[in-house]
């Protein structure tokens, strides 16, 4: 019997000490996020090296922030795009000044208007789908008619 008893509280503390807490809540990331993409890689020279006697060189990217849901889904753009050096490997980013952009511009043949547009999706999609979305919650709301509520079982 005190082999039993020896057992059951063994194995009740190594249940209580091993037990793990499970939740099938959804939790969905909200909030704001800095995006950024490469949009035009520069040429590997020395002028876009990262430090001397590395491998890395900087490219030109677009860099903004957005308010977006499940990471995917892109509200709004919380700060306007802007031109930014950035190193893809160590996942840097270096701001311009105003003159040096021009120049790095200027000598790759680029254009800033382009390079800083950003798609449809990003500046309108995310809009789109939190409207139809909300269309179909307002429908189930209000969009049941009367005469679906008055139907009355016929019997047979």
């Amino acid at each position: 019997m005190k082999k039993n008893a020896k057992l059951i509280v063994l194995s009740a503390a190594l249940s209580l000490f091993t037990m793990n807490e499970a939740s099938a809540k959804l939790k969905i990331p909200i909030g704001k996020v800095q995006e950024i993409e490469v949009v035009s890689d520069l040429p590997n020279t020395e002028k876009y090296l990262v430090k001397e006697g590395s491998a890395d060189y900087l490219d030109l990217a677009r860099l903004h922030e957005e308010f977006n849901i499940a990471w995917v889904i892109p509200a709004w753009i919380t700060q306007e795009p802007k031109l930014v050096l950035y190193n893809k490997t160590a996942d840097e980013y270096y701001d311009l000044k105003e003159e040096d952009l021009q120049a790095i511009l200027a000598e790759n043949k680029l254009e800033k208007e382009k390079l800083l547009n950003l798609g449809f999706y990003k500046k309108f999609g995310g809009k789109g789908i939190l409207l139809v979305v909300l269309g179909l919650i307002l429908w189930g709301i209000f969009g049941r008619s009367k005469s679906e509520e008055d139907v009355k079982p016929k019997n047979m």
